[in-house]
């Protein structure tokens, strides 16, 4: 990766990627910044103990960019960035670590707002904000909008019966049989939403904590990690990994749509949205369905108030996941094309608008 850097910069259209080291605290981090047409860039802080700095690199600069159709698609006016911190979260995040990332990003003069993602939460960004404002996913009680979890759960929620009502012809999901990849957090509440509604629930998840909650708690029904591309279900919910779609388990669902909050969950987004749409399967595109988190958080920047945030979060999900679902079917194209134009024509407008100067 590292040769062929500036290449990807510009084939990728990056604006900006910088390098953060702290000697006292150990801090290693990298912040990519893809694009900034809509607004500051807004994304997560992932701490992860990569192999290399090259699966470092990859990962923020594919993360950040997916953060860019992410906003851009959930209708919030902010840009795509995303941070990684390499470390074990478990290990080696400490206070003067993340104060030193805090100034970090306070360096970079608001290009830049960073949240929550794998290996940080909510108090960290407590510790973060003591060294700058630009960061999101603050307590309730400190002004921001808390964990994104629920939000991205109650957005992925009210994303599946929109498109249960295009696909099926009812927002209805009673009766309807969903298996869920992952019940951590997002998965745990989606699942919840899904058995109040009357839904049958097949869950899986590496985390024999997890699942043991979802079964005493939900009497849900449970099968293996690798069991779970086989059942045969009206909805598939991915919410753990990504790349979980692809050429080796394509072929063995059994179900007539997906929707879930993972990330990234086709391997080759071209490749295997056409395999999806050759077996009559659906794809609710997950970084429409999975925006609820962002938009609660944005709403941190106006004066957070629950209600309105998670009725935000619902309506731009609930619209967008038809707009995408309607043009795939007009125009005969995949919905994974329909995301990306829909996208791309909200980042366009807000560069044709920059192009007469305001005297602000």
């Amino acid at each position: 990766m590292s040769k062929v850097f500036f290449e990807v910069l510009q084939k990728e259209e990056f604006e900006q990627v910088v390098y953060g080291y702290d000697k006292f605290s150990g801090l290693k981090a990298i912040i990519a910044i893809h694009n900034t047409a809509l607004g500051p860039a807004f994304g997560g802080t992932r701490m992860y103990p990569y192999a290399s700095e090259d699966d470092a690199i990859y990962d923020v600069l594919r993360l950040s960019k997916a953060m860019t159709y992410k906003n851009a698609a959930g209708g919030i006016n902010f840009g795509g960035g995303k941070a990684i911190i390499i470390g074990d979260a478990k290990k080696d995040k400490t206070e003067d670590l993340l104060r030193a990332y805090g100034r970090l990003i306070e360096g970079l003069g608001g290009r830049f707002i960073g949240g929550v993602d794998i290996g940080t939460d909510e108090d960290d960004m407590v510790i973060v904000h003591q060294e700058t404002n630009n960061c999101t996913a603050l307590p309730e009680a400190y002004g921001g909008g808390g964990s994104t979890s629920m939000a991205t759960a109650h957005g992925v929620y009210n994303g599946i019966k929109a498109a249960a009502d295009e696909v099926f012809g009812s927002p209805s999901l009673n009766g309807k049989t969903v298996s869920i990849q992952g019940v951590g957090h997002i998965g745990f509440a989606l699942a919840q939403s899904l058995k109040n509604e009357g839904a049958k629930v097949i869950v899986c998840d590496v985390d024999p904590t997890n699942l043991k909650k979802a079964q005493d708690e939900l009497n849900v029904e449970v099968v293996s990690p690798e069991e779970i591309y086989d059942q045969e279900v009206d909805i598939f919910a991915p919410c753990a990994m990504g790349a979980i779609l692809n050429d080796n388990t394509i072929p063995r669902l059994k179900c007539k749509m997906i929707a879930g909050s993972a990330n990234n969950q086709l391997k080759d987004e071209d490749k295997h949205s056409k395999m999806l749409v050759e077996r009559n399967i659906v794809f609710a595109v997950d970084y429409i369905l999975s925006v609820g988190g962002c938009i609660n958080n944005s709403h941190q920047f106006i004066g957070y108030n629950r209600e309105r945030a998670y009725a935000q979060v619902a309506g731009n999900i609930t619209t967008n996941i038809r707009k995408v679902l309607r043009m795939s079917q007009e125009k005969n194209i995949t919905t994974v094309e329909a995301a990306r134009q829909l996208a791309e024509q909200r980042i366009q407008s807000a560069i044709n608008r920059k192009s007469w100067f305001l005297n602000k």
